[in-house]
């Protein structure tokens, strides 16, 4: 049974377990990052253990999409950081940035 989907309008379109919100990234960071044992991280996440492992496995099984969706994070964080007030903006008027 594959219970790893990706919809497009759903953690925009990141491969995720199926029903819910929480990315294969985000199980392979948890587990394989931060080094929390697979059952730690289903239940923190009311996940059976089995999804877990799915999500791992899907993890090592498409990484050029996984690469592809690190690039994806990486441009938003970096977009972010640009479009970020510097201090002192909020005291400025628009005009005058």
């Amino acid at each position: 049974m594959n219970r790893i989907v990706t919809t497009e309008d759903v953690l925009g379109g990141e491969p995720r377990i199926e029903g819910r919100r929480i990315s294969v990234l985000h199980i392979y960071e948890r587990v394989e990052g931060r080094g929390l044992k697979p059952r730690t991280v289903a239940a923190r996440h009311g996940l059976d253990v089995a999804d877990v492992y799915r999500a791992l496995a899907y993890y090592h099984e498409n990484p050029d999409e996984i690469r592809a969706v690190q690039q994806r994070r990486k441009e938003i964080i970096e977009k972010s950081r640009e479009s970020a007030l510097t201090p002192g903006d909020a005291d400025r008027p628009a005009t005058a940035r």
